[in-house]
């Protein structure tokens, strides 16, 4: 990878990659979704028929009704729209991304930075112990130690999974950061005399931003699935908020006769977790060029 390219031709590189992401049909296809998904959370408000339900509402006269044309997707054990708290539950999906993959970076990237630059220093054996420890223990085992050790919140769970994730993104950056630290271009700004945090921020960075974007892609998936399983065992987001997660945990004991109160939401996170994934699929196989 090398950073003295001509505009011209980094032009012609990034319009190779577009033409690459979008002959991909699956990739065609989660950007859809993805692009649905963040209409629905930001239009919520809007697009719910029910929006009053994504709170503590309740209509005892029409509990656990299936769905109809009034209610496409039923209603729950208080006779809330499910249509609607699945709505407004992609808000919060959307919002555990935001604040995890924020923190995860915001941590991870400097630390790997770090890592791999002065690799032979004992800052670096520091930070890939802590990396080690943080990595040998199972993600969710982690999240729900951090939320049992506070109350059960939607922040909570937010910061656990963050303290779960930010080891991956420092431990692929240090990988990075090995690669091509010995390059002549690297070498060059040393002789140069650059200081160290601009040859780390400014030559390094942005030539190993294209893994770093995919991971990220990629990980959007599994941390819906983790905020929703940290919802689904109770210390996660809790009633009345629209959390995915809870809506399955509450549904299940209606299974099977009141299937809709957890398929539906169920569906949600399906539908999500595809379309980020053939997404960050088509990104990596897009990025293949900066190769």
């Amino acid at each position: 990878m090398v950073s003295v390219q001509t505009t011209p031709a980094r032009l012609r590189i990034r319009s190779k990659m577009i033409r690459k992401l979008f002959r991909n049909r699956l990739s065609v296809i989660g950007a859809l979704i993805v692009l649905l998904v963040i209409f629905v959370a930001v239009f919520a408000p809007l697009v719910a028929p029910y929006p009053q339900d994504a709170g503590p509402s309740v209509h005892f006269d029409r509990t656990l009704k299936a769905p109809t044309m009034q209610h496409l997707f039923g209603t729950d054990e208080v006779g809330r729209d499910i249509l609607s708290r699945v709505i407004f539950g992609t808000r919060l999906a959307l919002e555990y991304v935001l604040v995890v993959l924020g923190i995860a970076l915001t941590v991870g990237i400097p630390l790997g930075l770090m890592a791999g630059y002065w690799s032979d220093r004992v800052i670096a054996s520091l930070i890939l112990r802590v990396v080690d420890v943080f990595l040998s223990v199972p993600p969710l085992a982690l999240a729900l130690a951090v939320t049992v050790a506070f109350k059960p919140s939607i922040m909570t769970a937010m910061i656990a999974i963050s303290f779960t994730w930010w080891p991956w993104f420092a431990r692929l950056v240090y990988g990075e950061v090995l690669r091509i630290k010995g390059l002549p271009y690297i070498e060059a700004t040393h002789a140069l005399g650059q200081n160290s945090w601009i040859v780390q921020f400014k030559h390094i960075l942005p030539n190993i931003i294209s893994p770093i974007i995919v991971k990220a892609t990629l990980d959007v998936s599994f941390i819906i699935l983790l905020g929703a399983s940290l919802s689904f065992l109770g210390v996660g987001a809790q009633e009345p908020t629209p959390d995915w997660g809870a809506m399955i945990a509450r549904g299940r004991i209606y299974l099977p006769e009141q299937w809709w109160v957890s398929t539906m939401p169920g569906l949600a996170i399906f539908i999500t977790v595809v379309g980020f994934n053939f997404l960050g699929d088509g990104i990596r196989d897009a990025l293949d060029v900066w190769e």
